[in-house]
């Protein structure tokens, strides 16, 4: 019987304390806008740094492209051997995945993250091979282009004109733990073409038809820089959700109320949102309690309307205290510009009420302005409406 205890007791000092779970990898995405900025090259230069620091790095998957510069590069860093899959005949091969999880390096380097997997794979997407990678707690560097992400792809088809099939879905972009740009002028990039730096010499002239013509990079460049952006100023809201910053992306809210120069300053704001190529908000702070007569009620719908048309979010909300109200909206939509009319409060109700645009002023922070006068003949006839 003691020995029966002696033995459990072995056997359970045997078992590790240690029951924490393992501690999931970072993700680091390299992405550009287009073929031949330069994502390889420095995703591989900034794991020769980490190497020369101790850090124990493999590729798991190069794709060098024929290109002499990266190729040269990936010399010295330990590459995994890839998975050979029979299909049709032919020997196709694919990133080891289950190689690199047994290799268990600090960093795995995974070219091409949009990569669709050939049948008889385990998994369909290169992407879901890095989420098994990561799971296992090992750190990867990626690499994709701005075309490949899900949610721009029919926006990417009509500025190209090309269909991308291989996507990988935004979460993956969301997740990550750092995304990094790689960006170069569209000149740059179309001499690299020209150079045959990119593509074979056959396809250079079909590629600059195409695809990289200087009006697609331009705005191919734009998406992936404003992607970057967005990455930044998403992880510091989650990262400090009541802080204050400042926001990256232009945001516009106009404030309309009961009177007819809110279209003018819709109209104000939706010309500064375009100019700003910025998101559109349009709000309207209504007073509990107070019925609407039918003329401002119809000023406040044809706001809404007009709102729409302008592809812009109209926000209805009831407040006694108009100035909080917009400060309020302004936060959680984390505006950056905002457009209000001029008061049409007399002196004396400024004198003993206070003005608006100073309780704005004292309430926002890193967030412009701007007051638009109105057109006094409009008002006056507004008036004279009210009065009848």
């Amino acid at each position: 019987m003691k020995n029966d205890i002696s033995n459990q007791n072995q056997l359970l000092s045997a078992i590790p304390n240690d029951l924490s779970p393992i501690r999931r990898g970072k993700h680091k995405i390299y992405i550009g806008m287009a073929p031949g900025v330069g994502k390889t090259y420095r995703m591989l230069e900034e794991a020769h740094a980490l190497k020369h620091e101790g850090i124990d790095v493999v590729i798991g998957l190069l794709e060098t492209h024929g290109r002499k510069e990266t190729a040269q590069k990936a010399e010295s860093l330990e590459i995994i051997p890839r998975q050979e899959i029979p299909r049709g005949g032919l020997v196709l091969t694919e990133m080891n995945t289950d190689a690199i999880v047994a290799r268990a390096p600090q960093l795995a380097l995974v070219d091409e993250l949009a990569h669709t997997n050939v049948p008889g794979s385990i998994r369909e997407k290169r992407y879901q091979d890095v989420e098994v990678i990561l799971e296992a707690g090992i750190d990867v560097y990626s690499t994709m282009n701005i075309q490949h992400l899900e949610s721009l792809n029919d926006l990417v088809a009509r500025i190209t004109g090309v269909v991308v099939r291989e996507r990988v879905p935004d979460r993956i972009l969301d997740e990550a733990d750092e995304v990094v740009a790689i960006d170069v002028t569209p000149e740059t990039l179309q001499e690299r073409l020209l150079e045959g730096k990119i593509y074979a010499p056959q396809k250079i002239q079909q590629a600059l038809d195409n695809f990289f013509q200087r009006r697609n990079l331009i705005a191919l460049r734009e998406l992936a820089l404003r992607e970057v952006a967005d990455n930044i100023e998403e992880n510091a809201v989650a990262k400090n959700p009541n802080g204050n910053f400042c926001n990256i992306h232009e945001r516009v809210l106009v404030c309309v109320s009961t009177y007819p120069n809110s279209i003018q300053l819709l109209r104000r704001g939706a010309r500064l949102s375009k100019y700003m190529n910025a998101p559109l908000f349009c709000l309207y702070v209504s007073e509990p309690n107070r019925f609407l007569t039918k003329q401002e009620s119809l000023y406040v719908e044809t706001c809404e309307k007009l709102c729409q048309e302008f592809e812009g979010q109209f926000i209805r909300t009831n407040s006694y205290d108009v100035a909080a109200s917009i400060a309020e909206v302004a936060k959680q939509y984390r505006i950056t510009q905002i457009v209000i009319g001029a008061s049409q409060r007399s002196r004396w109700q400024l004198l003993f009420k206070g003005s608006l645009t100073h309780r704005l002023l004292r309430l926002l922070k890193n967030i412009d302005l701007h007051i638009i006068s109105e057109d006094k003949s409009n008002s006056s006839k507004a008036m004279k409406d009210k009065k009848d």
